[in-house]
């Protein structure tokens, strides 16, 4: 124990290549970021002053812009920086700060896409008493609860991390930011009850959203087969297909991360599936809710393009 050094500061090693390709992808990145943040910030104004989309579903989707933009703050100005100086250090501090941003966010997302997928389905299964049952005051109280259980989650997972011992001559992080799995690959103590909780809570937090998601579908899906009328048909469906969209991308993305990975799984490709829900993630989903949508399409027409 008197031959461990306290680690005050890691050092990130992000994507290691040739100045042109890194700054080629600092470049990328940037222009992403810029455009992941101006298309969930007007998503946000939009619903926040568009009175046709004060319901329950774009409620649901401003929060999770409002997500996707802490996401993006949290992880990528630092994934900039490592790109820029081929490597960054990071505080002790800093690193366990953006550990627990990270995943409350990430499990925040999960419950609340979960929340997204039981809107749907009040919505297409039992539509006369819709307004009733989703009432602001109850999707508020949704959303609290999503934040408050993922807040809860996390730190328990944050608290157990901070009991190993990390050495001074072992402190290279071999990512572009503090993840789970590098964190416990350069610790020096035992990482035993750190993975047998992640063991523990990961999955049911993974697995038990995704579960009702499955199950407010198939209730959707028959409902949806009920209604005699394809236009009402094809409009119901419409409603789903984007956030089913998203579900598939963050999922599939964590999953092949978290829970499946293959031991021949290199750390580039870990790395790059893991830009999949901290960068491409919050990029796509404002694109996803608005490309199709007539609604907010004509709130931009409404709010931007009409002529005064």
């Amino acid at each position: 124990e008197n031959n461990l050094t306290s680690v005050t500061e890691f050092f990130l090693i992000g994507f290691q290549g040739r100045r042109n390709i890194r700054f080629f992808l600092f470049s990328l990145l940037l222009c992403i970021i810029c455009c992941t943040l101006c298309g969930n910030l007007l998503i946000i104004v939009l619903v926040s002053t568009s009175r046709s989309l004060h319901t329950p579903m774009y409620f649901f989707i401003s929060q999770l812009s409002i997500n996707d933009i802490l996401l993006t703050l949290d992880i990528v100005p630092l994934m900039l920086h490592v790109l820029l100086r081929n490597g960054a250090v990071i505080t002790f501090t800093n690193c366990i700060t953006q550990f627990f941003f990270f995943c409350t966010s990430e499990a925040f997302e999960c419950l609340l896409l979960t929340v997204m997928s039981y809107d749907r389905c009040v919505a297409i299964c039992n539509p006369l008493r819709y307004s009733t049952i989703m009432t602001y005051g109850y999707c508020i109280k949704l959303i609290i609860f999503c934040w408050l259980t993922g807040f809860f989650i996390v730190t328990m997972d944050t608290l157990t991390l901070l009991v190993l011992q990390f050495c001074g001559g072992k402190n290279i992080i071999d990512h572009f930011f503090c993840d789970l799995v590098p964190l416990l690959g350069i610790a020096c103590s035992g990482t035993y009850l750190v993975e047998l909780e992640v063991t523990t809570l990961g999955p049911p937090v993974l697995c038990i959203p995704l579960i009702i998601i499955f199950i407010s579908y198939t209730k959707i899906i028959s409902a949806i087969i009920k209604i005699p009328s394809n236009i009402s048909r094809q409009k119901a469906f419409s409603t789903c297909s984007s956030h089913l969209i998203v579900v598939s991308i963050f999922y599939c993305s964590l999953f092949s991360v978290y829970v499946v990975p293959t031991k021949g799984q290199t750390l580039t490709i870990s790395k790059i599936l893991s830009l999949v829900y901290t960068v491409f993630t919050p990029f796509i989903n404002p694109i996803i809710y608005s490309l199709k949508n007539k609604d907010i399409l004509k709130a931009v027409q409404k709010n931007f393009l009409s002529n005064p």
